[in-house]
């Protein structure tokens, strides 16, 4: 899918995993920015091995200009009765510094959100910190808002 007249969106595949890991570094400096006490790199090798094949955990989209990865988007697919049901939830969403503000990150929602409407979807759901104010600010432009009383809060359970 193309956005724009210089961005191209297209589905991840396993040759991918070193532009995804780069990307993912990017991410992980702004999240720490941001006060994320422990941002995670994606690895190349756990990139192939959880993203692909008949047991994938999760799909990614990767976004190009002049045929290099300048970002991505990392989703799965979720269930949330208060939205309606079926959603898409975005995990990573990265664009590389020198291509912000060209559309990129615009591009990548945009196609989550065509993605998630045509598995009967009715939502994109993700979680930012307030802290991350260019994040929150982008998010707003395209319609985002938090849902609920309060903002959710990360909680996860190691098992």
């Amino acid at each position: 899918m193309s956005a724009g007249s210089s961005v191209t969106v297209r589905e991840a595949t396993p040759a991918d995993a070193e532009a995804v890991a780069e990307l993912s570094r990017e991410l992980a400096r702004v999240l720490g920015d941001a006060g994320n006490p422990a941002p995670a790199i994606q690895d190349p090798a756990t990139f192939r091995r959880d993203g692909f094949g008949p047991d994938a955990a999760f799909a990614v989209l990767v976004a190009e200009q002049g045929g290099r990865a300048v970002g991505y988007l990392l989703h799965h697919p979720g269930y949330d009765p208060d939205l309606g049901g079926r959603t898409l939830v975005v995990v990573d969403l990265v664009v590389t510094e020198r291509a912000q503000r060209r559309g990129v990150g615009r591009a990548l929602m945009e196609t989550a959100a065509a993605r998630c409407r045509k598995a009967g979807g009715k939502a994109l759901t993700w979680w930012v910190r307030e802290s991350n104010r260019s994040a929150v600010a982008f998010y707003r432009s395209l319609g985002g808002r938090v849902y609920g009383a309060t903002a959710p809060l990360p909680m996860h359970l190691r098992v």
